[in-house]
């Protein structure tokens, strides 16, 4: 997976963000000008891939189908764009789908972009971004979007975030739960109420604390809240509780979504009002919103203003990187021992194994974080280090960067078990072990944690296999490293790898 370089988007001169919610799937071009997004087009079909989710976490063949019918609409729009000026983002549904890698292998072949799966939070601080570019406000804020599935919660101040959250409603979901068949009872409504009060009990007391000025709402449930209350002539702009609460009464009095009539009420909208209302009335009263603000800007724009970020190298996962070495306390001596190495072997190895420019990074990554787990024990510290960074809330970073960087940390030493290592569907499993050689090999030369060990060397990369050319003196001086490099040629000998080692002394027969 590569992403936007400047050549690139002179060439392409536009960027592109598909959004892949759980109601909608959302597709919007822009190009960047004098540092601003001008929008050119957009495109949004609406899906409703969440009510394909069964209550075992299965998609289902027809919601699937749905999905791919609209992504071969996309991939027509999007065809005289080359890959890396688009980046395609899927959210609650594919995130949840224990199914979601046969939708994303179907989704391969009719569509030529990677989709990014991405976690709760980081779809949160997505939409935050999105806002905190479209509208400037010098205040605090809370940013809420009430999607298909799930609804993202952020707090912060500028474009920082400082709070992010996501919760497992939706008003997909909770139309399918709540309102079947699209019947409005007062039983019904107490009930998703209720639930979506359960789902802010972790999240409220620490968002109060937090505090914010302004409450601003996005995306089509909310929207839809606001056109109706404008419509109603109850206030122009700007949701309030007691709108909500009015609006409560409005829908009780009929039995049928389909029977609602109201102004700025969309046909297609009907039978999603009863379930995003409920959200977002529990939301209002359990966070002590007094009114809310609609802005026109949501996930999908807050990609396309961080990938304008990355043409400008400003890539939000360095920013995430330089958190973790802070709060873990890392030897960052060490690290950029093992990063200066690790830049040889990539520079001598990259162009026979087709490592491209998105390894280098995650591998640089990975050479600061690598030992983030001495803070839990230094035995097993491989163990520790991936737990973390498996589990670790990794702003810019999506769900599979964030395995894969995991698994490069788990394996960086010792055992290599091939049958637990991760199916990836955004990199080919062949360049994970390619990779993973160079990283193991720039952590073992480096292990006596001084800078005068590593000398100049080369290595020569072909097929599976690396020939490493170290002096033979090298050898003489440095017995245990010697020691752990033919132990090494056993490790990566069993994940399908051969280490050549010219000069490279063989055991003793002695004892």
């Amino acid at each position: 997976m590569t992403h936007l370089t400047p050549n690139a988007l002179s060439a392409a001169e536009l960027i592109a963000a598909v959004d892949l919610g759980s109601n909608s799937f959302h597709l919007v071009i822009a190009r960047i000008v004098d540092g601003a997004l001008q929008l050119l087009h957009r495109e949004k079909q609406k899906v409703q891939l969440a009510d394909g989710l069964d209550e075992q976490q299965m998609l289902s063949d027809e919601a699937m189908q749905r999905g791919l019918s609209v992504l071969r609409q996309f991939a027509e729009t999007l065809k005289d764009m080359p890959p890396q000026a688009v980046r395609v983002i899927a959210t609650y549904t594919l995130r949840r789908a224990k199914n979601s890698a046969r939708f994303l292998q179907q989704a391969q072949a009719i569509f030529p972009f990677p989709i990014e799966v991405i976690a709760g939070q980081e779809e949160a601080r997505l939409i935050y971004q999105g806002v905190a570019h479209f509208e400037t406000y010098t205040g605090q804020r809370l940013v809420i979007d009430i999607g298909g599935g799930s609804t993202e919660f952020a707090i912060g101040v500028d474009f920082q975030p400082l709070k992010l959250a996501s919760r497992n409603m939706g008003c997909v979901s909770f139309a399918k739960f709540f309102f079947q068949k699209g019947k409005i009872s007062p039983k019904r409504f107490e009930r998703a109420l209720l639930l979506a009060e359960q789902e802010l009990e972790n999240i409220y007391t620490g968002y109060k604390a937090t505090g914010w000025l302004q409450a601003v709402g996005t995306s089509g449930t909310i929207k839809t809240i606001k056109d109706i209350v404008s419509g109603l002539g109850w206030h122009p702009h700007v949701i309030r509780l007691e709108h909500l609460e009015k609006l409560q009464q409005l829908l009780l009095q009929v039995d049928q979504c389909e029977d609602l009539n109201l102004p700025g009420l969309t046909e297609d909208r009907k039978q999603l009002l009863a379930p995003g209302l409920a959200i977002l009335l529990a939301s209002f009263r359990m966070l002590g919103i007094d009114e809310m603000v609609y802005v026109d800007a949501a996930l999908r724009e807050g990609v396309l203003y961080e990938m304008s970020d990355r043409l400008q190298h400003q890539d939000i996962r360095q920013h995430t990187i330089q958190s973790l070495i802070k709060r873990y306390a890392i030897d960052t001596e060490q690290a950029g021992r093992v990063s200066q190495t690790l830049e040889v072997l990539w520079q001598q190895s990259h162009e026979a194994w087709q490592l491209g420019e998105e390894w280098r990074q995650l591998l640089q990554f990975a050479c600061y974080v690598y030992e983030i787990g001495l803070q839990i024990n230094s035995s097993s510290v491989q163990r520790h280090s991936a737990y973390i960074l498996n589990n670790a809330n990794l702003p810019g970073f999506n769900q599979e960067q964030q395995r894969v960087l995991a698994s490069l940390v788990r394996y960086h030493r010792r055992k290599i078990k091939p049958d637990d290592v991760s199916a990836f569907y955004l990199y080919r499993q062949v360049d994970f072990y390619h990779a993973l050689t160079i990283f193991r090999l720039a952590v073992l030369l480096n292990q006596k944690r001084r800078d005068d060990i590593v000398p100049a060397f080369n290595c020569i990369a072909q097929s599976a296999e690396l020939t490493l050319l170290l002096p033979e003196s090298w050898y003489q001086q440095h017995t245990v490293l010697a020691a752990d490099l033919r132990t090494e040629q056993q490790f990566l000998k069993r994940a399908g790898l051969t280490l050549h080692c010219p000069g490279l002394p063989e055991l003793s027969d002695e004892n």
